[in-house]
């Protein structure tokens, strides 16, 4: 497999993160154009400077990215439009990269956004895949919980993990959420005790290991870093990425994907490796698959993610529950999908969003302290029985 050629030159910037409600009666185009003009406002540019729109929606259709030009006034060179659900937020960021650096467009905003209204998740579920919905919905399959429930039971058959540790990862993203203003679920509070007694949705599925239907938006501008010295803007850098998509496809059940395959070479090419790490920002849609993304990215061997979270402190400061915690390494740190909510495709974006707060110093209350390094990855596109796309970057910040 041939490796992504260097990032050099390119830099992220104003990330931001908006509108998160419930429920809305505002379109996806809504929350999309919000998380727009606050980063046209924040970098301190013209609407027209921007000339290039990376899009991730699931609830925008029938409209499309280049409806939204016409909605937004404005005239980009370079489009993208990614189905891909929690993976679009670093594969949106790959290809507005390339595009920078080979001057298809100066800058790029790369945004996530949907809405929530009432009733529309069974919609969206019903429609997502017609492979699903023929294959597996007339045997009394319904949504993604039936799917992840498989997934869950297995793995924790086949490494022996038990609920508790995955309420170690739901109880840690809960205290970060109760440090980030933005999150949903930020104002309760999680023990263990309400984790282990939630009630049951699927197999061993619980209440707490889904995540929040909701709407909102995420994005971020990607530009040159000498723009983003000339605008006066502090930036991220891109160290290393890379995405695989359908990977392990003779897999009976899903317990790994397509990091194995890259995550390796990321580090090489960042000149890093899992210890130099300050933060992990994991697409968590259910705790399980992130402890695929721990082990497959190298902080743990595959089946000792168990251990790993009895062992580490995954809070942005440290905190550890009462366990006795011999490392840390924060991890989703504003509480990810589990608390701060799924805003559809947005989630793809949330991980990617809230490290770049971190390391340009914009995080708030639950800033990680002197964060150099991020490592971000993506997971989605549930098909009746997986998950199919899988991405990750290591980002830096950058040099002032």
């Amino acid at each position: 497999m041939s490796r992504p050629a260097s990032y050099q030159g390119v830099a992220l910037v104003c990330p931001v993160s908006v509108g998160y409600a419930k429920q809305s009666e505002k379109g996806a185009a809504y929350f999309i154009g919000r998380s727009l003009g606050e980063m046209i406002q924040r970098a301190g540019i013209a609407k027209d400077d921007v000339d290039g729109l990376a899009i991730s929606s699931f609830s925008l259709g029938p409209d499309s990215v280049i409806s939204l030009c016409q909605h937004f006034d404005i005239s980009p060179r370079y489009l993208e439009q990614l189905p891909f659900g929690g993976a679009s937020g670093v594969i949106a960021m790959r290809r507005a990269a390339r595009a920078v650096q080979m001057g298809d467009a100066d800058i790029v905003a790369c945004i996530g956004g949907d809405t929530n209204q009432a009733g529309s998740f069974a919609d969206l579920i019903a429609d997502f895949s017609t492979f699903t919905r023929d294959a597996s919905y007339p045997y009394g399959a319904g949504g993604p919980n039936a799917a992840f429930a498989l997934i869950t039971q297995h793995y924790m058959e086949q490494y022996g993990a038990s609920r508790e540790d995955f309420g170690r990862i739901a109880l840690a993203q809960r205290y970060n959420a109760n440090h980030y203003p933005g999150a949903l679920l930020g104002h309760k509070t999680l023990s263990m005790e309400d984790y282990l007694n939630a009630r049951p949705i699927a197999g061993p599925v619980h209440m707490f290991d889904c995540v929040m239907p909701c709407a909102g938006g995420e994005g971020l501008l990607m530009m040159s870093i000498e723009r983003a010295q000339t605008l006066g803007l502090p930036y991220v850098t891109i160290l290393a990425a890379d995405e695989l998509h359908y990977a392990h496809r003779d897999d009976p059940v899903q317990y790994r994907a397509g990091w194995t395959e890259y995550a390796a070479d990321l580090y090489e090419q960042a000149n890093l490796g899992p210890g130099d790490i300050d933060m992990l920002q994991t697409y968590d849609d259910y705790p399980v698959i992130s402890m695929l993304q721990m082990e497959d990215l190298g902080f743990c061997k595959k089946g000792e993610a168990k251990e790993f979270v009895r062992k580490t402190a995954l809070t942005f400061d440290g905190h550890s529950f009462g366990d006795k915690t011999e490392s840390c390494l924060p991890h989703n740190t504003s509480g990810g999908q589990l608390s701060v909510g799924q805003a559809g495709s947005a989630a793809g974006f949330l991980g990617l969003v809230e490290s770049v707060r971190q390391l340009i110093g914009q995080a708030g209350s639950n800033q990680i302290a002197n964060a150099r390094h991020a490592m971000v990855s993506g997971y989605g596109m549930i098909n009746y029985d997986r998950g199919l796309c899988s991405a990750a970057t290591i980002l830096a910040k950058g040099e002032a």
